[in-house]
């Protein structure tokens, strides 16, 4: 399975403003069962804070910036976000915090299913234990 990446989306530009989207199955590895957006964050507020048994996400900044941290078990890893023509693939299994949003941020998320709080796994120790078996 293809670990976290940014994805580079079809940009065009124009005088009258430019234009990027989003394919299903094509840009992102996954159909799309559920949207959402993360706004109006406090300075200083993280959101996440877990992760996911199956789900797959997609994380696009369509105003502002934020970073995405993520944690497989063994490392960190860091992506800023402050285009809105790429956007960061998220697999399962990742455990997962956003910071460091800039005023009038929009984090937009894509995922592969719908919401099910089944689906989360919101304690550290949890995650390990759950990924590696220990």
């Amino acid at each position: 399975m293809e670990g976290p990446h940014i994805i580079q989306l079809p940009k065009f530009l124009d005088d009258r403003g430019n234009l990027s989207f989003i394919e299903e199955n094509n840009h992102i590895p996954f159909k799309i069962e559920r949207t959402y957006w993360i706004y109006d964050v406090p300075g200083g507020e993280r959101r996440g804070g877990h992760a996911y048994l199956n789900l797959q996400e997609f994380i696009v900044a369509i105003s502002g910036s934020f970073d995405v941290i993520l944690h497989d078990g063994e490392k960190e890893m860091r992506f800023s976000l402050n285009r809105s023509y790429y956007g960061l693939y998220v697999p399962k299994m990742m455990w997962r915090e956003i910071e460091n949003f800039s005023t009038n941020s929009l984090a937009l998320i894509l995922a592969d299913d719908k919401y099910d709080e089944k689906e989360y796994i919101r304690d550290f120790d949890q995650f390990i234990s759950s990924k590696y078996g220990r």
